[in-house]
């Protein structure tokens, strides 16, 4: 059985959603850049990829997947979306390291694309009351619900006891460690610098997240009111919490056996892959809970693990997962997450295995393990290997 191996990664930087630089750019945009790039740095030919795997969440209807294929000139690609909520692009490398796994493919391109900016929503016509909503993953109650603020951001710190001074910090440290990554270059090899049309018709090259702060202080955390002040005790603010965002990204995907043919370097092997369900009250433990799976279908403990990806949808997820897997701090998003580069839901996934990949071959290899929540009481995770 071919094992699957990782042998370009690559995203676009990360714009703030309605108001930064891709505000105007669509997701397919998006998804058809990162898949241009992520075949050209393969090394392998076009006409030699098998599919496209690709994430796409608050959509609702179409194939961002296909059209990106069908854009990029790789017609005889079918090309299939993925919805699994925030874990949608972790799911879409599993499914194609699985494909590759089984012998069915050789080559794909897997990732996903994402813009908040915008994402249509839906509003119920009569008799249903009048605001908008997202459709339902999951049945609603009054503790389950689709405000993430409380699904997965609070009732995950009050279930592990998490203080707001320890969600503040970590938010903290989360842009303190973005701002210096881009200073000193470190996205540099992960980014694919993108051209951008303004809505006044002036033409820009984007090439650096812009959603981190550099002036954000342990004060100014401080500072910042509740989200829901009228609940007592509750503790989750903009500061710690991620932001809304536009991105892609997208991984190459080969058969090792092909790769050795082709003479293309395998930057990284794909080990395992996990996906779990959790109480939709408690969305935030499907991080732990996935982290938990992959690492025993990888036969392998947390101790094991060089770097690790916990994506902060608020920061309580990676503080809590920290304090139940016994983690040490500093190997845990050590060039920032959600709270300071930005969550681009349907590319998030991808854009974490991405920057463990290159971070790993930056330090001369070793095990990386990305892990994340997903709507609706939902966990992806991926372990990977860099030789």
């Amino acid at each position: 059985m071919p094992e699957a191996v990782i042998v370009s990664a690559v995203r676009t930087p990360i714009g703030t959603a309605r108001k930064g630089t891709l505000a105007a750019t669509p997701a397919e945009d998006l998804a058809v850049h990162v898949l241009r790039e992520a075949v050209r740095r393969s090394g392998l030919a076009p006409e030699r990829f098998d599919d496209v795997v690709f994430g796409e969440t608050l959509y609702g209807g179409g194939d961002l997947a296909r059209h990106a294929a069908v854009a990029a000139g790789m017609t005889h690609v079918p090309g299939v979306a993925v919805n699994r909520h925030c874990a949608s692009s972790l799911t879409a490398l599993g499914m194609a390291a699985a494909g590759i796994r089984a012998g069915s493919e050789r080559a794909v391109v897997a990732g996903g694309a994402n813009s908040s900016s915008l994402s249509p929503s839906l509003s119920w016509a009569p008799p249903h009351p009048p605001e908008r909503r997202s459709p339902p993953t999951f049945p609603h109650t009054e503790d389950a619900n689709d405000f993430t603020d409380l699904t997965v951001g609070w009732n995950v710190a009050q279930k592990y006891g998490l203080t707001r001074a320890e969600m503040d910090a970590w938010a903290l440290r989360s842009h303190q460690r973005a701002v210096t990554a881009t200073a000193v270059g470190l996205f540099d090899d992960e980014i694919a610098p993108i051209r951008v049309t303004r809505a006044d018709g002036s033409v820009v090259e984007f090439a650096a997240d812009e959603h981190p702060r550099a002036t954000t202080t342990i004060e100014k955390m401080a500072a910042l009111k509740p989200l829901r002040p009228e609940i007592e005790g509750y503790s989750i603010t903009a500061g710690n919490a991620c932001g809304s965002n536009d991105a892609a990204a997208a991984l190459a995907v080969l058969a090792d056996d092909l790769a050795r043919e082709e003479g293309i370097t395998a930057l990284a092997t794909v080990r395992a892959w996990a996906s779990v369900g959790v109480d939709p009250k408690y969305t935030g433990v499907g991080a732990i809970d996935a982290a938990t799976r992959v690492l025993g279908k990888a036969g392998l403990t947390a101790a094991d693990i060089d770097l690790w990806e916990i994506n902060e949808a608020f920061a309580s997820v990676p503080v809590a997962a920290c304090k139940v897997l016994g983690l040490d701090e500093a190997k845990v998003n050590v060039h920032g997450s959600g709270c300071s580069l930005g969550h681009p839901i349907a590319a998030s996934g991808a854009r974490m295995v991405t920057t463990l990949v290159h971070e790993l071959r930056r330090r001369g290899g070793g095990l990386g393990l990305a892990t994340m929540c997903a709507g609706g009481g939902q966990g992806g995770a991926v372990v990977v290997e860099v030789h």
